[in-house]
């Protein structure tokens, strides 16, 4: 029998879904959760074989508890279930090594492949999102601007965005203006949407 646990944070989609896997003969819901830092604490406790993970819920997103499952209990096996079909979530469940990640609009029976699936040692990944990463632009932008960018799009000002990274306002404006120079972007607000187009952010 093999252990199941589902964090969602849609209750209706969360009962839905959980109804529909427990009509396998081997797969067993030993538990759901709303909020992600419950599921963490439940994960940990309850120990189930495979974690399904909704990514944006409140407490955690679903790459924050892959995260922090990959280096404290790796033998929980995590598929990403999500609505997002973005470059960037991909890539970061990629690096949390998850064994699979697929898309929410997919039918179920894909759904219950793939628990087989990684049971078995296998990845899974919705080849929309490989095609994607496959044809993605490489990132013209250095780490630390892309640091910086990503500060910029977490809301933070230059004054900010210096004192995070540990530099002074003049070299945050050079950088800034060079990552305008390299995206060929006009402001700020552009050149994060270009660079969240293309999965660099």
């Amino acid at each position: 029998m093999i252990k199941l646990y589902l964090a969602e944070d849609q209750q209706l989609l969360n009962t839905a879904l959980a109804g529909i896997l427990e009509l396998e003969d081997d797969l067993t819901m030993i538990g759901t959760a709303t909020n992600g830092q419950v599921a963490l604490e439940q994960i940990t406790n309850l120990q189930p074989d495979v974690a399904l993970l909704d990514i944006e819920m409140p407490g955690l997103t679903g790459l924050e508890i892959a995260r922090q499952l990959h280096e404290q209990q790796p033998q929980v096996k995590v598929i990403i279930l999500t609505t997002f079909a973005q470059t960037s979530y991909f890539k970061q469940a990629i690096s949390a090594e998850v064994a699979t990640y697929l898309l929410k609009d997919g039918p179920s029976d894909d759904l219950i492949v793939a628990i087989h699936s990684v049971m078995v040692g296998k990845t899974v990944y919705a080849p929309e999102l490989v095609v994607g990463l496959t044809n993605q632009p490489q990132n013209p932008l250095s780490q630390r601007e892309t640091d910086v960018l990503q500060a910029v799009a977490n809301g933070l000002s230059n004054k900010e965005v210096a004192s995070q990274l540990f530099l002074s306002d003049g070299t945050v404006r050079n950088y800034m203006s060079t990552i305008l120079s390299k995206l060929a972007a006009s402001n700020r607000i552009e050149a994060i949407q270009i660079a969240r187009h293309n999965g660099w952010l």
